[in-house]
C-alpha cells in the first residue's frame, strides 16, 4: 500500500489523501464501526464495532434464556468459551489452539506467568532457591509490568532491586538489542520480560532476536503484547517465545475492560502455573470438585476464576473482523499510515518532532509526536473533536487504526494540530496533565 504524497500544494496534499482511502482494500470495515469523531486513540481503547456488539447481544440473549443452563446449552456453551476463543485468537498471534487463553487481565497474566516461569527457572520454588537469578525488564515498560514483577519478587522474599535487571534506554528512548545482550551477559537473567512495543515511542522490539537472546544465556523469554496484539502479526510458536501477554481493548476492539489473553509455548506445557484457580483444571473433571488441582492441558492451566461471559463475548465478534480483514493487510496498512503521519509531522515546525523510529520495521500501530506543550495541544485537538492522547513529559500519542482509519483521517489531524498550534489555541487549556493507558 503506498504512502500518499505530502506535496506542498495543501490541495494536492489532499487529494492525494482522497485516492490512497479510495484505493484502501480495507476501506470497507469503517463502515462497521462507530467511531467517535476523529478518533486516533485506538491504542488504549478501540472502537466499538457491529459485530462485537452483536456477539454481546447474544450473550444477554442467551442470559436471558438459559439463566444457568447457559454454560452447557448456549451456542457456543460457556462452559468452553475460553478454549475457543483461545484457538480463534492463536492465528492472529501466530500460535497452536492449546497455546493460547482467553482469560484474566494483562497484570493478573503477568503476575501467574512470571511467577510461574521465575520459581520454573529456579527448580520449580524461587523462594527457596540457594541463589536465585534476575528477570529482566527496562526502564521504559508501562508501569503495572513493574508493579506485578514486584510483587512476585517481594512474595519470594527477595528484594526487587536486586532481583532486576534494568536495560536503560538510550538517548533516543530506544533498547537496542546490544544492550539486552549486554545485559544478559554481564547478570545472571532468569527471565527476561520486555514490550513487544514501547507505549510511549511506538518502538517495535525485534521479538525473534530478543528470545533467541534469552535462550543463548539460559533464560525463558516472555513480551507484553498489550501494544502489537491485532496491528502487528506475530510467530510466537515458530519464533519459541516461552510466554506471552496481552489485552484485547486496544486494536482488536472488544471493549472496554475487555478479558485478556495469554500464550505458553507448547514446550513448556508440563509447567504447574503459580496461581491455580478452578477454571484451569482439567475440564473432563473439573466439577467432580477434587481438592488436588490438576492442570488442563496447554496455555488453559493458566485460568483462574471462571470466565467472564459478558466481558468475553464483544472479543468473539471482533475477532471475525479481525480475520476477515487478515492480520498481515492490517500490519501493511498501518505501516502505510504511520508512515504517512511520520512524513506529515515532517511539515510542521521545527518545534515539533517524530519521537517513533522511522523505520516501519521497527515500529508498532502509533506515532509519538513530541512538543514542549503536549498536553496543552491534545486538549485543544480533542476540543475540536480530534480524540489523541498525551503522555508524559511531552508526547502526543496518535495511532490510527486501520480498520477504521483512513488516510483523510491522518491528514486532517495534522492539519488541526498546525491549526491550533500556529493560532496558539492552546493557551487557553491549563498546563496540568493526565491520561489513561
Amino acid at each position: 500500500m503506498e504512502t500518499p504524497s505530502v506535496d506542498s500544494d495543501p490541495d494536492a496534499r489532499r487529494a492525494a489523501a482522497i485516492a490512497a482511502d479510495d484505493a484502501d482494500p480495507l476501506a470497507s470495515f469503517r463502515e462497521r464501526f462507530d467511531v467517535p469523531g476523529t478518533y486516533m486513540d485506538g491504542n488504549s481503547l478501540g472502537a466499538l464495532s457491529t459485530d462485537a456488539e452483536a456477539s454481546l447481544d447474544r450473550a444477554v440473549e442467551q442470559w436471558r434464556e438459559h439463566a444457568v443452563e447457559g454454560w452447557t446449552d448456549a451456542d457456543p456453551d460457556w462452559f468452553h468459551y475460553g478454549e475457543r476463543l483461545g484457538g480463534k485468537l492463536a492465528p492472529v498471534v501466530g500460535a497452536r489452539e492449546q497455546e493460547v487463553a482467553v482469560c484474566g487481565s494483562t497484570t493478573t497474566n503477568i503476575h501467574t506467568l512470571i511467577a510461574t516461569f521465575y520459581d520454573a527457572a529456579n527448580g520449580g520454588n524461587a523462594a527457596a532457591a540457594a541463589n536465585p537469578g534476575t528477570i529482566l525488564v527496562n526502564d521504559l515498560d508501562f508501569p503495572t509490568d513493574h508493579y506485578a514483577i514486584r510483587a512476585q519478587l517481594r512474595q519470594r522474599g527477595l528484594d526487587p532491586d536486586a532481583h532486576l535487571t534494568v536495560v536503560e534506554s538510550d538517548d533516543d528512548r530506544t533498547i537496542t538489542a546490544d544492550a539486552v545482550e549486554s545485559a544478559l551477559r554481564e547478570n545472571d537473567v532468569d527471565v527476561l520480560f520486555l514490550p513487544s512495543v514501547f507505549y510511549r515511542s511506538g518502538q517495535l522490539l525485534d521479538i525473534e532476536r530478543l528470545t533467541d537472546l534469552a535462550h543463548e544465556y539460559g533464560a525463558y523469554a516472555g513480551f507484553d503484547l498489550a501494544h502489537s496484539a491485532g496491528v502487528v502479526p506475530h510467530s510466537l510458536h515458530d519464533r519459541g517465545v516461552d510466554f506471552a501477554v496481552w489485552c484485547h481493548y486496544k486494536y482488536l476492539n472488544a471493549g472496554p475492560g475487555a478479558i485478556a489473553g495469554l500464550f505458553c509455548h507448547e514446550s513448556n506445557a508440563d509447567l504447574h502455573p503459580a496461581l491455580a484457580g478452578w477454571w484451569g483444571h482439567e475440564k473432563e473433571t473439573q466439577f467432580e470438585m477434587h481438592h488436588e488441582f490438576t492442570p488442563a492441558a496447554g496455555a488453559g492451566r493458566f485460568q483462574i476464576g471462571t470466565i467472564p461471559i459478558l466481558a468475553a463475548a464483544p472479543l468473539d465478534g471482533a475477532l471475525d473482523v479481525t480475520r476477515e480483514a487478515g492480520i498481515d493487510r492490517i500490519r501493511e496498512k498501518s505501516v502505510a499510515l504511520t508512515d504517512y503521519l511520520v512524513d506529515l509531522v515532517g511539515t510542521l515546525p521545527d518545534s515539533f518532532d517524530a519521537g517513533s523510529p522511522r523505520n516501519p520495521a521497527r515500529r508498532g500501530g502509533h506515532v509519538a509526536i513530541e512538543h514542549s506543550e503536549a498536553y496543552r495541544l491534545t486538549e485543544a485537538l480533542k476540543a475540536r473533536d480530534v480524540v489523541v492522547d498525551f503522555r508524559p513529559p511531552n508526547v502526543i500519542r496518535v495511532a490510527p487504526a486501520p480498520l477504521y482509519t483512513g488516510f483523510g483521517d491522518v491528514l486532517g489531524v495534522i492539519e488541526t494540530l498546525r491549526e491550533v498550534h500556529e493560532t496558539r489555541a492552546y493557551e487557553q487549556f491549563d498546563t496540568q496533565s493526565g491520561g489513561v493507558t
